[in-house]
Parts: C-alpha cells; sequence; structure tokens
C-alpha cells in the first residue's frame, strides 16, 4: 500500500520536509518512489510546494495520504475532506498528562474551597458586626427611654410652687381738705407735741 508522508531534511533544529510516495512498510527516510513537493513549517505562506496533478494521481490509484499531509492538502486545496487528529500521544506521554491534569483539577478544587472558606468568614463577621451595631443602637434606644422615664418620674413628683399672687395696688384717693379738718390735724399734732415733751423731761 502506497502512502503519501513526510521525510525529514535540513539542518539541525532547523527541519524541512519532501512530500514524498512510498511504501507504507518502509521507513520514512528509506528510498521512496517519487517527490510529490516540499514543506517548510518556517515559511508560513510559501512554505507549502505540491505537485497537484500528480498527487491527485497517486490519491486516485489508491495511495493513501498520512494525517499530517491530508491536513495540509485540505488547507491547500487539494482535496475536500475534513481533517485528522495527527499528534499521536505515547502511553507514557498520556499518563504523565493525566497526572498533569488531575494535579490541576485538585489545585483548582482547593483554591475554590479555600476561596468559599474565605466567603464564608467574611459573611460571619460582617453577620457578627452587624449584630453588635443592631444590639448596641437597642441599648442606646432603652437607656435613652429609661432616662426619659425617670425624667418623667421626677417631674411628677417635685411639689408644686405657690406662685405668689400680685397683691392689688388700691389707689387711695386724696382726701379732701378742707378748713376744719386743717385745724383738727393740727390740734392732734399739738397735742402728740405735749405728750413727748413731759416724757423728755421725766427722762
Amino acid at each position: 500500500m502506497l502512502v503519501i508522508r513526510l521525510q525529514r531534511v535540513g539542518r539541525h533544529k532547523m527541519p524541512t520536509y519532501r512530500i514524498v510516495v512510498s511504501e507504507h512498510t518502509k521507513d520514512t527516510q528509506a528510498a521512496h518512489l517519487e517527490i510529490l513537493g516540499s514543506y517548510n513549517p518556517h515559511d508560513k505562506e510559501n512554505g507549502l510546494v505540491i505537485k497537484e496533478d500528480r498527487i491527485k494521481h497517486f490519491i486516485g490509484n489508491g495511495a493513501k495520504p498520512s494525517e499530517t499531509v491530508n491536513n495540509l492538502l485540505v488547507k491547500a486545496g487539494v482535496i475536500k475532506a475534513d481533517k485528522q487528529k495527527s499528534v499521536v500521544i505515547s502511553k507514557k506521554r498520556q499518563i504523565k498528562l493525566d497526572a498533569k491534569n488531575v494535579e490541576k483539577i485538585e489545585k483548582e478544587k482547593a483554591a475554590k474551597e479555600a476561596k468559599e472558606v474565605k466567603e464564608k468568614e467574611a459573611k460571619e463577621v460582617a453577620k457578627a458586626e452587624a449584630e453588635a451595631k443592631k444590639a448596641e443602637a437597642e441599648a442606646k434606644k432603652a437607656e435613652a427611654k429609661k432616662a426619659e422615664a425617670e425624667a418623667k418620674k421626677a417631674e411628677a413628683e417635685k411639689p408644686a410652687e405657690v406662685v405668689p399672687e400680685a397683691e392689688e395696688v388700691k389707689e387711695v384717693a386724696p382726701a379732701e381738705t378742707t378748713p376744719e379738718t386743717e385745724e383738727k390735724v393740727e390740734e392732734v399734732k399739738e397735742e402728740k407735741k405735749e405728750e413727748i415733751k413731759p416724757e423728755e423731761k421725766t427722762a
């Protein structure tokens, strides 16, 4: 069975590839039937050079392209087919990748759990602070009510002050003076003088 595949050429760490057709049982670096093109992965624009008519001829005669060559030909529009998975992972490599994935999943799970615990603690702290503020507000309210009640009680027990009524000031009308009354007033004054004089002498 013929296979169209890549044959590595080029320098160390700078590989280029030939697109060759050969027997599938032979090594990729062994002798080939024909070179069908070349592929330079370092040249993104003009890296693929192929002989379309010869490739179609071999494919028409039963040659099968490898996964990588199939994807290159599909990309170039030479054939119409679905892209294939071209990377083959060994069992040893797969075990390492699985272990790495498991470790990654465990780390993500641990980080998620730590985040949830942190959020829970933050919520509890916020709830405790809110309850403390509420209790403080209620205590202040109770103290204010108690002080108000005590003030009312003290005001009720306080004796009522007697406010003296304003004395009415009566205006005394001046007495009418007549000659007779003036004489009587003078007589009374003289009598008083006479009463006072003997007292002074006896003293």
